[in-house]
């Protein structure tokens, strides 16, 4: 605190000191919006095991990346400069082994690969399930 507050404190009385206090105290705390009009906060339900269920409402617009992985290959950058038109990659999986499939970069789901009015799409062979999708992502 500045000399010129410490003086002005010391000649108030103790009443005036206690209510200076509380408004400093006060504009301290976090108040409210007051443009919140409409605004409803998330609802969280209890199910019948006792674990809160979330309203998916409010996410089911939200835009993920959902890609599909054939394989891998790791390849020096001499032979990386080398590939032209025409040119194999090895990948390091066999013919015919599922594609990984992965949501904003966790893998979800092993696949194969189909063919669907004439685009590639992909059958779900096996979904991880989310309680082993959440152990992944710690």
């Amino acid at each position: 605190m500045s000399d010129s507050n410490e003086q002005a404190e010391a000649q108030m009385s103790p009443e005036e000191l206690a209510q200076v206090q509380a408004m400093q105290a006060a504009s301290d705390t976090p108040q409210p919006a007051q443009d919140m009009e409409g605004y409803t906060p998330p609802s969280f339900a209890q199910s019948e095991e006792g674990e809160s269920e979330v309203n998916l409402d409010l996410i089911l617009d939200v835009p993920i990346t959902l890609s599909m992985e054939v394989g891998h290959a790791k390849v020096p950058i001499r032979n990386l400069l080398q590939l032209n038109q025409g040119s194999v990659v090895e990948l390091d999986r066999v013919a015919g082994e599922p594609l990984d499939v992965f949501v904003n970069g966790t893998l979800i789901a092993h696949g194969e690969v189909v063919v669907v009015n004439d685009k590639f799409g992909v059958r779900l062979l096996d979904v991880v399930s989310p309680a082993e999708r959440i152990r992944k992502l710690k």
